[in-house]
């Protein structure tokens, strides 16, 4: 294997493992989620178009007079849909954090990854793709694993709570389905330059519905120094802390080996290595938190993955490493 394609594995692999432990951090970060995911937006933002001016920089060589990195030269109707993509973004992930607290973060993760088989039922209809017999299959044996997830096999094992958990999660999942949608029918060749835009858009459409949400206005130092829910070794300057690396470390710096990664890979690498996300939350749930699945939540997890998966996947395509 070529260093090359080392590295970008190892990028690519970094990333998807540092997803798969956004749900522990959340567990530990008492704010809303419209605020955790506001900040998130923000504080990715920032830090990929700094990085991005960074690399111009260096590639002009430090002489430019230009706002290097911001993004510019897009059409406007790009510039929209690519906003309207962020806003999405924002409350997927407000949703998918409020999944985090009313249910287990491996009943979240796996209600978050109905998202393939989504996009797989709507493909006819948006990108006129036809569904062979192989994706039906798929499709069918999702929805099933997401039926034990939920717990309809064991009486009295799910809660108020937990349903409502999944239901935030199933809807987390619908707005990521249209992110995709909309990112595939939009096409940009700077992927910094898309992300920056989707990220601050996902953050600042958070202002509106935090200030349209809280009696007493929207106050940040509020949310940040409340210690209500908060774990006992948490004050406020460890729950800023948690919030910085959610911002930068989870959402900058993963997006950026995301797609530095992504570049160097094929396919169907991409497809197998992003399970890595949501397995590795699964094992960290169970190790940290001691969120385990029961016996029929560990059918549906092999269901909902191993179908997804396995729709991704086109064995006519050679996968193979130079």
């Amino acid at each position: 294997m070529k260093e090359s394609r080392k590295q970008s594995y190892l990028a690519f692999i970094g990333a998807v493992l540092l997803f798969g432990t956004i749900g522990i951090f959340r567990r530990f970060i008492p704010l809303s989620s419209g605020m955790l995911a506001f900040l998130r937006g923000i504080l990715g933002g920032i830090f990929l178009l700094l990085l991005s001016k960074g690399k111009n920089r260096r590639q002009t060589g430090g002489e430019s007079n230009s706002l290097s990195g911001l993004p510019s030269g897009l059409p406007a109707r790009t510039r929209c849909i690519l906003i309207l993509t962020g806003c999405l973004i924002g409350f997927n992930w407000m949703f998918l954090f409020e999944a985090y607290n009313y249910t287990s973060v491996p009943t979240a993760t796996l209600c978050y990854y109905m998202q393939p088989t989504i996009v797989l039922l709507l493909s006819p209809l948006i990108f006129r793709e036809r569904l062979t017999g192989k994706k039906l299959v798929c499709a069918g044996l999702a929805v099933l694993g997401m039926v034990f997830v939920s717990g309809i096999m064991e009486s009295g094992s799910r809660t108020g709570s937990d349903l409502k958990g999944i239901a935030y999660g199933l809807a987390a999942a619908a707005l990521y389905s249209a992110v995709v949608i909309l990112n595939k029918k939009t096409p940009v060749a700077d992927v910094y330059q898309k992300t920056i835009i989707e990220l601050f858009a996902a953050g600042i459409v958070m202002i509106p519905y935090l200030l349209l949400t809280r009696k007493n206005g929207w106050v940040l130092m509020d949310n940040l120094t409340a210690d209500a829910g908060a774990p006992g070794f948490l004050g406020g300057i460890g729950i800023i802390l948690l919030v910085l690396i959610v911002g930068i470390v989870h959402t900058g710096i993963a997006y950026a080996l995301y797609f530095a990664g992504m570049q160097g890979l094929k396919a169907q690498s991409v497809a197998v290595l992003s399970y890595l996300d949501p397995v590795s939350a699964l094992l960290l749930a169970a190790v940290i938190l001691g969120e385990r699945l029961s016996l029929w939540g560990i059918v549906g997890a092999v269901l909902i993955l191993g179908a997804a998966l396995a729709s991704e996947l086109d064995p006519g395509e050679k996968n193979i490493d130079n």
